[in-house]
């Protein structure tokens, strides 16, 4: 009986350990980092964002090491789906989101060309007539270049964006920091090979394709921190972290995430994952369109409301195909 059960309780406890470690990862790099007076800034655009996409990291290179590749890319499309249609749908119903004119002519276009990219960079077969379409070394090199370009971007927008936020960095002694940097890591390592394990074991027992695991299950779990800091920053109105942290996400996991896991293992690629590349270009292409509809610039509670149907008719699709 335990020995059956097992797997899943593992699984759930991975997400718990996965989460857990990206926040004691975070916490302890940032406390070093300001030991050595680094701004809030630097340790904001680089350990807290890289901290929050850790999950995702984590999870999406133990797959492809494992020879899951679908659930790696799953993770990574899945994600930027339910980013999107339901995290920052949510997130548009508690309170209506003023998206500012950068976000909306640079970041979400830029989120968009990743989408075209995989597509692009994935279809070998489709594309070049080759025999199988993987996302090779070659492709995650590529991806990692557009993600240094997009990082230039930030830091060249950072610096005109007003003066330094006030200290809500905590700093430990260092023998805390280094505690908390070890365990988190720990955490990372252990949660997403509990993961990744039991979200085979469970594609395995049901009959199920890794890549529906990897697009709902495992996407949704390890998009848990993007849902619970843009759900408060949009009850607080901050609508510029709302958005940001989402639009951000997508960007981080197309070009830094599967750019990382193919480079350091070549992912395979199945045709069938193709409808879901294109239904996150689509929604990512909606989420344009909808700031121009209605009040403009501003993301409103009926369109957030259509954002997580889609979201449910989509999963029912998912579970219907797989």
């Amino acid at each position: 009986m335990l020995q059956t059960i097992l797997p899943y309780v593992l699984f759930a406890i991975g997400f718990v350990i996965l989460i857990k470690g990206a926040d004691m990862a975070i916490e302890g790099a940032s406390s070093i980092a300001k030991r050595f007076k680094i701004s809030n800034l630097v340790i904001g655009l680089t350990i807290i964002a890289f901290g929050t996409s850790a999950p995702e990291l984590l999870v999406s290179v133990t797959s492809g090491l494992k020879g899951s590749a679908d659930i790696a890319i799953g993770n990574v499309v899945g994600s930027n789906i339910a980013n999107i249609v339901l995290i920052l749908g949510i997130a548009g119903l508690i309170y209506p989101i003023k998206v500012g004119h950068g976000t909306a002519w640079k970041e979400i276009p830029f989120a968009l060309l990743g989408v075209i990219m995989l597509y692009v960079l994935a279809n070998d077969a489709l594309i070049d007539g080759d025999s199988a379409s993987a996302i090779t070394r070659i492709d995650g090199l590529v991806m990692l270049g557009f993600f240094s370009i997009f990082l230039y971007y930030v830091f060249g927008i950072s610096k005109v964006k007003g003066p330094e936020q006030k200290d809500e960095i905590k700093k430990f002694g260092i023998t805390k920091s280094i505690i908390f940097l070890v365990l988190g890591f720990t955490g990372l390592i252990l949660g997403s090979d509990w993961v990744v394990s039991g979200a085979v074991h469970i594609a395995e027992v049901f009959g199920l394709s890794e890549s529906l695991i990897g697009l709902t299950i495992v996407a949704v779990g390890t998009s848990l921190p993007e849902l619970a800091a843009s759900a408060v920053a949009a009850y607080k109105r901050n609508s510029d972290i709302a958005i940001g942290n989402i639009v951000g996400s997508n960007i981080f996991n197309i070009f830094f995430i599967l750019g990382t896991a193919s480079v350091i293992t070549p992912l395979s690629f199945s045709p069938e994952m193709d409808t879901d590349i294109m239904i996150c270009l689509a929604v990512t292409f909606v989420l344009f369109l909808a700031l121009f509809i209605g009040k403009r610039g501003v993301l409103e509670r009926w369109q957030s409301a259509l954002f997580v149907i889609f979201y449910v008719i989509y999963i029912v699709y998912l579970v219907m195909r797989g």
